[in-house]
């Protein structure tokens, strides 16, 4: 529990610390700006996790049983190859969206 107190301490000050950015003269763009590329970081942090995960999740089954090694394998990479065509498509939306 402390460790998500402290990742969500750390989101708030970085917020608060691009409080300047929001104050700059051209009004909501730079707050449209800002918000995409939040949005964009958000996006690759969860596809990080993602693949992280059925990467370790895939390499203790092949170490439990060496001999579907093959079939995890090639699961693992369905799965890893779904992630990141979700990811890109996130990101183009992200992206487009400051436009």
């Amino acid at each position: 529990m402390a460790k998500w107190l402290k990742t969500f301490a750390m989101v708030l000050f970085v917020l608060a610390a691009a409080s300047p950015l929001l104050a700059q003269e051209e009004g909501p763009r730079s707050l449209i700006t800002f918000s995409s590329a939040f949005g964009a970081g958000l996006v690759l942090l969860g596809a990080g996790f993602g693949i992280g995960r059925i990467g370790s999740s895939a390499v203790e089954s092949m170490a439990r049983q060496p001999e579907v090694a093959s079939n995890i394998q090639t699961a693992m990479i369905i799965a890893a190859a779904l992630i990141e065509g979700a990811t890109f498509f996130a990101l183009v939306v992200a992206w487009f969206g400051q436009l």
